[in-house]
């Protein structure tokens, strides 16, 4: 399949990680990834927060980058984020009639109905679960809120992990509570926010999990913050990233000891440069080594 990658801005402004394990998977799965570079936010920040007039002109351009795949330039288009998904499936579309735009609108609606959260794209869409992952690490994992109610992703997510060679994937108490983060609900209601991310990181500490992992790193960064304030040793890492671990090519769940390790003995091919894990599709281009968006976000 041509699949054209929406990376989102929170990837592009702190965790290009995600994206480029997005394209790392699908790539190693035998499919085309593009990215096309005038892609910004798709306008959930701005919806979420009342700011609906405002949302328009950052919906349309992603409408217009994205709309190569209604003329059947792209097969689908991936969303390394459930949240974002959500924004594009039930808020463009009715931000754009709403304002008026009613041919915007339309389209925004027929994008939506190309556009994939990362679990179903695999699952739904590709049908694979095993997506010949290594990972030896002790995970646990946070339904998010907008991939658990709105997209209604299911157990797709943890299928993928389920199947994912060497991990010891462990339930996590209360893994349908919200994390507390909600945008600039934690901001506007920080002693909520605060104490449901208390229950949170207490739920993820008890199952003696390396790694917490989710479908959106805007709730990762939260319950990440959280867990490094109280030193858990508990590192967060999305979806993507894991699925996209192999024997070959490993994600590192501690990057700091592997590169002292590698100090130490000298450079060695032993230790694979991950962000040089394949050749860009020509004519396609795809997240840079220091962002997930190079330029789109200028």
């Amino acid at each position: 399949m041509r699949i054209a990658l929406a990376a989102t801005c929170i990837a592009d402004a702190m965790f290009p990680q995600a994206p480029r394990a997005t394209v790392q998977l699908l790539e190693r799965l035998g499919h085309e990834v593009y990215f096309p570079e005038q892609q910004t936010c798709c306008g959930q920040m701005h919806v979420n927060t009342g700011y609906f007039d405002e949302a328009v002109p950052v919906i349309r351009n992603h409408v217009e980058t994205f709309a190569p795949a209604l003329d059947g330039e792209w097969d689908a288009i991936v969303v390394p984020s459930g949240s974002c998904t959500g924004s594009i499936r039930h808020q463009q579309a009715m931000v754009c009639r709403r304002a008026g735009q009613e041919k915007l609108g339309a389209t925004a609606e027929a994008l939506a109905a190309k556009t994939y959260e990362l679990s179903e794209l695999l699952v739904d869409v590709l049908g694979v679960t095993d997506v010949g992952a290594h990972f030896p690490h002790r995970v646990t994992y946070h339904p998010t809120c907008h991939s658990l109610r709105m997209i209604r992703v299911g157990d797709k997510p943890l299928q993928l992990l389920r199947a994912v060679d060497g991990i010891d994937l462990v339930e996590l108490p209360g893994a349908e509570s919200c994390c507390g983060f909600g945008g600039t609900f934690a901001l506007k209601n920080s002693e909520t926010s605060t104490a449901m991310l208390s229950d949170k990181m207490s739920n993820v500490k008890s199952t003696g999990a390396e790694v917490v992992t989710a479908g959106d790193y805007s709730c990762l960064m939260h319950i990440g913050g959280g867990l490094s304030k109280l030193r858990s040793g508990v590192r967060t890492m999305h979806l993507a990233e894991i699925l996209a671990s192999t024997q070959s090519a490993p994600t590192l769940v501690d990057p700091a000891a592997a590169t002292t390790a590698s100090s130490s003995r000298g450079a060695s091919a032993e230790t694979p440069d991950r962000d040089q894990s394949s050749e860009a599709h020509r004519g396609s281009p795809r997240p840079s080594s220091d962002s997930s968006s190079a330029g789109a976000a200028r």
